[in-house]
Formats: structure tokens, sequence, C-alpha cells
């Protein structure tokens, strides 16, 4: 188990739903630092194995030195968790796959990534350095309608059509403090919970990575890559990535809500079955110890026959 510092969210939450033993395989399309991996690793000894990805070189680094005592039975790879089938090529299919979704802890902590407005850093916020749209082409190119409707829609801002205009205003905008405080000022002393500068980042933030596209797109991919009575978890941390996931879930467990105008639908035959029907959360020893586990939602599904 990594130390007290470095385990990942849910980490105990997240071995415990997926039930990992000796000969198992194991998919985590979200390596990270590779906690998650490390502690499927440890219980699926001495000969489990876990087929590691994530497109963030710097990340990748370091889950690599991280996971060396494993050897072979740590497969590590850069690649995004959408490409996850092409990867599982030859390792599939696998008695485990999680998805820990949204920001690491490494990307939160690197002032040049551009993912945190408490720092200074470019307007970047780029899970890889091979996506060639960046936070500062959108804050500064985009027309303020779609500017708009990127807040509204990813970031669940109500006030999305001032602070577009705001941003508009204040172009150029080179940095995440310049962005912050124009959003700031935008808002007008406004009385939240939250910094107003939150749900303008996570907008930015999902709109350059296509993050909801490529969680709706992964989530079959890695049904079809379970065992029969393998398990798919994946945690959350925001409500649109959750609404997603849980609502996948849902339905390939109980079928497609009822639809009035197709009344002849063939009959329905489930290939999940939801092992949690309400999310995992953090306890407060958690999140006293990471803060960012506040919003964290895991839900874990088994794959049937």
């Amino acid at each position: 188990m990594p130390a007290d510092a470095h385990i990942p969210v849910l980490f105990h939450e997240v071995l415990a739903g997926l039930q990992p033993h000796a000969g198992g395989r194991y998919i985590d399309g979200t390596l990270g630092a590779g906690g998650h991996a490390a502690g499927l690793l440890l219980q699926s000894a001495p000969d489990g194995m876990v087929l590691g990805l994530d497109w963030d070189p710097a990340a990748l680094a370091v889950a690599r030195e991280a996971l060396a005592p494993f050897g072979a039975r740590a497969i590590v790879r850069l690649a995004s968790y959408a490409e996850m089938e092409a990867e599982a090529e030859g390792f599939a299919p696998v008695d485990g796959i999680l998805l820990d979704l949204g920001l690491s802890s490494l990307q939160l902590a690197d002032p040049a990534r551009g993912f945190a407005f408490q720092t200074e850093g470019p307007l970047d916020m780029r899970f890889s350095p091979h996506l060639k749209l960046t936070a500062a082409e959108i804050v500064n190119d985009w027309p303020l309608d779609e500017l708009a409707d990127i807040l509204f829609h990813y970031g669940e801002e109500r006030h999305s059509r001032k602070l577009a205009r705001a941003i508009g205003a204040a172009r150029p905008i080179q940095t995440t403090r310049q962005l912050a405080e124009v959003v700031a000022a935008a808002a007008g002393g406004r009385r939240e919970k939250i910094h107003p500068a939150t749900r303008v980042f996570q907008a930015l933030r999902i709109a350059v990575n296509g993050e909801l596209e490529s969680v709706a797109t992964v989530l079959p991919i890695a049904t079809k890559l379970l065992k029969p009575g393998g398990r798919l978890a994946v945690i959350s941390f925001q409500s649109l990535e959750d609404r997603i996931v849980k609502t996948f879930m849902r339905e390939r467990a109980r079928g497609p809500a009822s639809d009035p105008t197709q009344p002849d639908r063939p009959p329905f035959t489930p290939d999940l079955a939801e092992v949690t029907r309400k999310p995992i959360v953090a306890g407060a020893l958690e999140i006293a110890r990471n803060p960012r586990a506040r919003s964290a939602k895991l839900r874990i599904a088994e794959r049937l026959a």
C-alpha cells in the first residue's frame, strides 16, 4: 500500500469494490501517479497483472517509477482511456477496470499546466501535450456566445453570459490568476462556498480535453472488455461526469427509460449489475487528509454472463 501521504482518493473503497485476486488482470485507465495500480498489484500477488494507461507523459513517468518494483506485472502505456480497446488487445478480457476521472493531484500541483487559479500559470489545461486546443485559445479567440455556452453546459454556471462578456472585455488574458481576477470582479462579490472562478476553470478544462465525450466513449468499451463477474469502478469529481456514469450503469442494468414513440422495442437483456445503487463517498478522515476527496463519487458495476 502506498505511503499515507500518497494514498489516492477512495483507495480502500476501490480495492474493496474491484476485489483483486491472485492471477487477476486489471486495467487502470487513468494511471496518474500509480497509487491505485500499486494497490491492485499488491492484492493480486503473486501473479496478477495491471495494464495502466495515461496520456500525460509527466504522470506516466511518475507511475512507471512507482510501479517498477512489480516488474513485468505492471504494463504502463502512454494512451488515453478512450483508446483502451486497442491497448488491451491480447490483455483482455479482464477482471476489473478502474477509471479515476478528471484532474490528478500531480497536474493540479504544477502551475505550468494552468489548471489552478490559486497559482500563476499559462492558460493551458491540456491533459496531454499532443492536444492542440488550449484554454487560452478558448478564452481569447472563441466567439462570446460559444464561450458562454461552454461555461453554462460544462461549468453549470448560471451567470455564463455575464462572465463571457467580462472575459471578452478583458482580452487578451494570458494567465490563470488574471482570468480568476476577471471572473471574481464580474461576479461582484457573490457569496458562495466556492471561488467564482471554480466553475469557469472546470468548464474550460472539460472543453479542452473533451472529457465528457471520452467518458461516454469508454464506458461501453470497458464493459465489453470485462470477464463475466468482472467489475467496473468509476470515480468522478463533478456532477456532469457522475450523471453519465450513473445513467450508463443504470440503463445497462435495468434497461433504457421507456419511450412512448418506440412501443415495440425488443426485450431488454442486461449486461451489467449495479453493485452500488448510490455512490460511495469519502469519509471525514479522508476529506481531512485530502480536501479534494470531498467531491469524489465512486460507482461500481459487475459484468453479467
